[in-house]
């Protein structure tokens, strides 16, 4: 199966999905808008939030796009373009639709991951989404729980927050020593 990029107006992405569904009800198309779980503090206050993962991008997967599936989502509301554009309709290249399966594979709704701390402050993924993207991580802010993650889509980067829970920090000799000397 291929999965094809449309870029949606940016937070019309769930009305667009509705619309899109009922266009294409007899096709055998499946169009996924995947998000990702934050907790955000405000007034002091934890709250969950839903953000999407790709921010004005819907994904569709299906074997190729025919003239009535291009059409059904182009008479939609909130549509923009097929990436790379619309006289150049491509699937993902290899790279990118398992980027965009891992991220599937978890449902549309990406939760947080389960990391520790290894002595010298490296991240190490335990489980969850963040698994297997260690090399992707472009920062990380222990006190929000969040790592910065770049994601590549036709030449394009991302950079964006996922969440994720401390399950442990490793200590070393070396500051254990340090710590019984002050």
């Amino acid at each position: 199966m291929n999965y094809y990029v449309i870029q949606v107006q940016t937070q019309g992405e769930e009305s667009f999905m509705k619309l899109a569904d009922e266009q294409l009800a007899d096709a055998d198309v499946k169009l996924s808008w995947p998000r990702r779980a934050l907790t955000i503090r405000r007034a002091g206050r934890l709250r969950e939030t839903l953000a999407p993962l790709f921010p004005g991008y819907v994904f569709l997967e299906a074997e190729e796009v025919t003239i009535d599936v291009y059409w059904a989502l182009r008479r939609t509301p909130g549509f923009y373009r097929f990436l790379e554009s619309n006289t150049d309709i491509r699937p993902l290249e290899r790279e990118e639709r398992q980027l965009v399966m891992h991220f599937l594979s978890f449902g549309e709704i990406v939760r947080k991951s389960q990391v520790v701390f290894d002595a010298n402050s490296r991240i190490q993924v335990v489980g969850g989404p963040l698994e297997g993207l260690e090399g992707l991580i472009v920062k990380v802010d222990k006190r929000k729980g969040r790592a910065k993650v770049r994601l590549d889509l036709y030449s394009n980067s991302f950079l964006v927050d996922l969440g994720f829970d401390i399950l442990s920090v490793e200590k070393t000799a070396d500051r254990k020593v340090r710590s019984s000397e002050e």
